[in-house]
């Protein structure tokens, strides 16, 4: 039944069947996390990067009631216009499904209709988690749950530094997800190569990644693993001073009643207003980043 509601491309679905790499892309990104037509610009050299790495790329979406998995020229253009495009995670994916109406997908969305067709490795820029005062005001991404159910490996420079990147490394382990560093023993900080914590292993390649991905789901352990790859250093921005910005943009939020699936997308345009425009650079620079390394380690975990 669940067919009825998948549309994969043909190259994308041989790929599958001939255990090609294939690497899943999220299109919240594109929607909701950069202006026309930089964003149309950013996701045909996202796309360009994973097939430079010998993988193929798969970006997700919800058009037409369907769960699609490869867009075209056409649809990629319609996720950067995003006109009465929504954000989508899980809760909201029948309703989109059922009523027909557009939606990017989040972290946990992609991580599901990936799962769905069959691809295992995904990369996007940074992952959800608990949002700073979460301890009261439970607002928890969704990603998270899904980290601890849906078996896909997320490579992403380590969590938004908007969040409380304290409480969301707790809570993954409390779930069982795996964190495991691209040689770094710190876990990134999005726009910041170490937040002062630490990550359960430090990977030495991206074959190491695979065989451990492989291993997981080889003993039946559910869920994904959080493959933390930092923004290269040359873009990399100062921890402190990113602290006061975004400090900055969360009280103002607080002050605007900003909350639930609004706050993220508020935050980083306020944060992209205070630092010139410096966070949106490095803001694509790690996701080419985080797509070549997931190319990378799909390559070799279909080796295995």
């Amino acid at each position: 039944m669940r067919e009825n509601y998948l549309s994969v491309t043909e190259e994308i679905k041989t790929a599958v069947a001939e255990n090609k790499p294939v690497v899943a892309l999220e299109s919240t990104i594109l929607s909701h996390g950069m202006p026309y037509p930089e964003n149309l610009d950013f996701a045909a050299k996202v796309e360009k990067i994973v097939r430079e790495e010998g993988a193929v790329p798969a970006t997700c979406a919800v058009l037409d009631g369907k769960l699609k998995v490869g867009l075209s020229v056409e649809e990629l253009e319609i996720m950067c216009r995003a006109e009465g495009v929504g954000k989508v995670s899980r809760r909201d994916l029948a309703t989109y499904l059922a009523t027909g109406k557009r939606g990017a997908t989040t972290v946990a969305t992609t991580m599901i209709i990936a799962s769905l067709a069959g691809i295992r490795v995904f990369a996007t820029g940074g992952i959800g988690g608990v949002h700073r005062g979460g301890q009261d005001t439970m607002d928890i991404s969704a990603d998270l749950q899904e980290l601890a159910k849906t078996p896909v490996g997320v490579v992403c420079a380590g969590a938004k530094s908007i969040l409380d990147i304290g409480r969301t490394l707790e809570y993954l382990e409390t779930m069982g997800v795996p964190v495991l560093g691209m040689n770094t023993d710190d876990f990134p900080a999005f726009f910041c190569r170490r937040s002062g914590f630490g990550v359960d292993y430090n990977l030495k390649s991206p074959e190491e990644a695979a065989r451990i991905l492989k291993a997981k789901w080889d003993v039946g352990l559910s869920g994904g693993a959080v493959i933390a790859n930092p923004i290269p250093e040359e873009y990399e921005m100062d921890f402190d001073e990113m602290e006061k910005v975004i400090a900055e943009a969360v009280a103002s939020a607080e002050r605007e009643g900003i909350r639930g699936k609004n706050i993220t997308p508020y935050l980083l345009a306020r944060i992209k207003d205070k630092t010139g425009g410096e966070s949106f650079a490095a803001n694509l620079e790690l996701a080419y980043n985080n797509a070549r390394v997931a190319s990378r380690i799909a390559v070799e975990y279909c080796k295995l």
